[in-house]
């Protein structure tokens, strides 16, 4: 081949690289949002639609991910796990989904890592138990260490408590959170006096409540969910024990709170990453955004659907770093990879986000925030 020819052939190859690269660039990325839309969990499926709506389009406004537009495609989570797991197969495979954002149950998590077994990229959101290494998992989610290693001694020394009691529902979550908490209430001092798990299913709490009245407790850490942790809060007032004891919830969010009722969250605490009544500039720049592009009928916002907003932003400054969608990139550009959202600062360290974590108490107009701890580690050690 002559020099001209070669030339000749070279721009080819060079035209037809640039085409095809142009080519991948005007494909949309396509996301899974998994999402509870049925189950218990349903009332946080809205707000989480809508933030996922939200941080996509501020995304594609700012160019994308990697030059391509994002398109969001939405799976129900609240499903069981086998159901769920379909649900994102059909997701993955059949609607060509290259990413996979999840806001649901830990039991549906389990289901979907052993689906995906670390070939897509999956970024699991909401507040979780800690443990999770599963190759591809990226966790933006608050864990035990965060929401009490903290804030346990805090509280007990601020309230002066000397016994705890801790309730659960009786899964992996409420019962890993109620085993980490143990620790961190012996080493502020203080004493374990109860320690049980309810099923999903119960809605009397009546003999629950007399133990802890028997118990001498003066603090309660309540790690129910959704419609168990409203249950128990509300029959804890009118129990009369809300003037005796000091609750702590590590799931209780704006909805929880709503279901609760004002009136009956005297001496209720939560810790979460987030409150829908955060004055940080983030905060107050990401509640702005959200009402004017849902306007008065607009979800509740709360920490859980908010959650879903951070995973994009994190799978966004992960893939950015890494310069591509590959797990095995990602999970390397993953340690240390950080953005500035609603929660401020978060940076991955472990597949784990460290973050500020807040502790609310509640008054007329909802939460209120009363100690911040900033930027504290997940507490896990999962290789990058």
């Amino acid at each position: 081949m002559n020099r001209r020819h070669f030339v000749s052939f070279a721009a080819g190859l060079t035209g037809a690289a640039l085409a095809s690269r142009n080519a991948f660039a005007a494909t949309p990325l396509k996301v899974a949002v998994m999402i509870p839309l049925s189950g218990p969990a349903s009332l946080f499926g809205a707000s989480s639609k809508a933030c996922a709506e939200l941080a996509v389009e501020q995304i594609n406004a700012r160019g994308g991910i990697l030059g391509r537009k994002l398109e969001i495609a939405i799976g129900d989570a609240g499903l069981p796990p086998a159901e769920a797991a379909q649900t994102a197969l059909k997701l993955w495979k059949g609607g060509k989904c290259e990413v996979f954002i999840g806001m649901h149950d830990s039991a549906v998590r389990g289901a979907l890592n052993g689906l995906f077994k670390g070939q897509v990229p999956y970024f699991y959101t909401p507040v979780y138990e800690g443990g999770e290494c599963a190759a591809g998992d990226f966790m933006n989610g608050e864990t035990p260490s965060q929401q009490l290693e903290p804030v346990i001694p805090w509280l007990t020394g601020e309230r002066k408590i000397k016994k705890w009691y801790l309730i659960g529902n009786d899964y992996i979550w409420g019962r890993n959170t109620n085993g980490a908490a143990k620790g961190y209430i012996a080493r502020a001092g203080a004493q374990v006096v109860g320690d049980e798990y309810v099923a999903f299913t119960v809605d009397n709490f009546d003999s629950s409540l007399a133990r802890i009245r028997d118990s001498g407790a003066d603090a309660v850490l309540v790690s129910l969910v959704g419609g168990s942790s409203v249950t128990f809060n509300k029959a804890f007032a009118g129990f009369g024990l809300a003037d005796k004891a000091v609750r702590l919830g590590s799931l209780i969010e704006e909805n929880t709170l709503a279901g609760i009722g004002n009136e009956n969250a005297k001496n209720l605490y939560a810790s979460m990453g987030y409150f829908s009544t955060l004055t940080t500039p983030g905060a107050t720049a990401f509640a702005a955004a959200y009402a004017k592009r849902f306007g008065d009928k607009a979800p509740m916002l709360n920490g859980l659907a908010e959650s879903t907003y951070e995973g994009f932003l994190m799978l966004d400054a992960i893939a950015t770093k890494a310069g591509d969608l590959n797990v095995a990139k990602m999970e390397r550009a993953s340690e240390g990879a950080t953005y500035q959202g609603p929660r401020g600062t978060v940076t991955m360290h472990a597949r784990h986000v460290d973050q500020d974590i807040f502790v609310a108490d509640v008054n007329a107009k909802g939460f209120n925030i009363v100690k911040t701890f900033s930027h504290v580690p997940s507490g896990q050690s999962c290789k990058a």
